[in-house]
């Protein structure tokens, strides 16, 4: 229920305003002048301000109005106010309305007229505060997608050829990988780039919000609605609705998303009229969807309407190539959020970004670098800021005591599994020149896979 406060020195005005809002089902509370007001603002929650311009101070000149829409603007309260005056002043109202006052009525009013402005105001307030969430929900991604490595430039001139199709996409792998990301690279080379973006992670929502979240609801749908929201179906309309960790869909609810993504159709809670919505789909999932359908666990009738196209993101440790270009992007990145202009990886450094594994992918790089670029007592990050530690040395990888070449030759296969075949990276975590790395390769019959032949 809105809450109106209405803000006048004369107890009849208050008791007419707040019965005619009262039968209409506002809430409203009263104030005699400007400090009892911003005593009750202290306390509770204002949806619009109904404000009287003249107090005991003076009877015309609406300098005690002016002076609380100025306080109001300096405490930096966001709440919609409706002036009230006894004189039709164009100039006060004018400069209330230059003050931040979103209309103005005059005494005495006309009651419906007074309930029009009330319900136009807070429905204005509404809209803004949908704004306001859209924002929130739009990430602002600019940039251009980071890739070296020949498996990722594929990767995206696929995701071009597939963003200038309304196809449905399924975006696969590990976690941190960057599917989000690919998402809004899709939707930004798309023919609806000018239109909304909007993402909703389907794992945070609980499933009895589901439908609320989704398609939105009216006002007293349910014990909690106090007002109408407004779902992310009609929120895209036009644009692209990115659904992220879809797996974690509860079955129970996999046969109403099927329904709106072949129909296209969805009802808003408590109300009974059909709405269509005009978007493109995404979809984001670091499950493996064939197995949770073997177990009965997600329907293969929405697999096949999420999946028209799918594209898969190979983890950070398959592709070292990339490595490089992330980290100083990156370093870009958190350097300049934190402000330490100048910095730099040490050679060393650089060597140990590329040479390790990454098991959490791109986001893990992130959070390892923000970390070096907060902690590092100089401009140049050095191999101790980063922290890592390559091979784990644990009882199950140890070698046991071996002759010297057979000792090396299968260090030479473990360096190299664990850089994915990676000859150069091997050789130089292993202190080997590029012919010398080769030269062993060639003498101990190992393949440039890492494999004995």
């Amino acid at each position: 229920m809105d809450t109106i406060l209405i803000i006048d020195d004369q107890a009849d005005v208050r008791m007419s305003a707040t019965i005619a809002l009262n039968q209409m089902g506002y809430h409203c509370i009263e104030a005699q002048g400007p400090d009892e007001a911003f005593e009750m603002l202290a306390r509770t929650g204002v949806s619009l301000i109904l404000l009287d311009m003249n107090f005991k101070l003076d009877t015309t000149s609406g300098e005690e109005g002016l002076r609380f829409l100025q306080q109001l603007k300096t405490q930096q309260y966001d709440i919609p106010v409706v002036v009230m005056t006894a004189w039709a002043s164009v100039d006060v109202a004018v400069q209330a309305m230059q003050l931040g006052a979103v209309d103005f009525i005059e005494k005495p009013w006309n009651n419906m007229r007074l309930i029009s402005i009330v319900e136009q105001q807070l429905k204005q307030q509404q809209i803004t505060h949908d704004n306001a969430c859209l924002k929130a929900l739009q990430s602002d991604v600019s940039e251009e997608y980071i890739a070296q490595s020949e498996q990722m430039i594929h990767l995206l001139a696929q995701a071009r050829r597939a963003a200038k199709t309304d196809a449905s996409i399924l975006i696969t792998g590990e976690n941190g990988t960057g599917k989000s990301l690919l998402a809004h690279y899709i939707h930004q080379h798309s023919a609806r780039h000018a239109q909304r973006f909007v993402s909703i992670n389907i794992g945070a929502i609980a499933p009895s919000l589901f439908e609320s979240e989704l398609f939105g609801h009216k006002k007293g749908a349910f014990t909690d609605a106090k007002e109408d929201r407004l779902g992310r179906f009609e929120i895209a309309d036009g644009g692209t609705l990115f659904l992220d960790e879809i797996a974690t869909l509860p079955l129970e609810l996999q046969s109403k998303m099927l329904r709106v993504l072949e129909s296209r159709e969805f009802e808003v809670l408590g109300s009974s009229k059909t709405q269509q919505a005009d978007v493109r789909i995404i979809a984001a999932t670091n499950a493996e969807l064939a197995n949770s359908i073997e177990q009965g666990e997600f329907r293969r009738d929405l697999f096949f309407r999420l999946n028209t196209i799918e594209l898969h993101i190979a983890p950070l440790r398959e592709r070292p190539e990339d490595i490089e270009a992330l980290s100083r992007h990156l370093l870009h990145q958190h350097s300049k959020k934190y402000q330490r202009h100048g910095m730099s990886f040490s050679p060393s450094a650089q060597q140990s970004l590329t040479y390790y594994s990454w098991p959490g992918n791109v986001r893990e790089l992130s959070h390892c670098i923000e970390r070096a670029v907060i902690m590092s007592e100089h401009s140049v990050i050095t191999e101790s800021d980063l922290s890592l530690q390559h091979i784990e040395a644990t009882p199950s990888s140890a070698l046991p005591l071996l002759p010297l070449d057979e000792l090396e030759k299968q260090m030479i296969l473990k360096a190299m599994a664990e850089f994915n075949g990676n000859v150069i990276a091997a050789g130089e975590f292993l202190g080997l020149s590029k012919s010398a790395i080769y030269r062993r390769i060639e003498k101990f019959g190992i393949d440039l896979k890492g494999r004995e032949s």
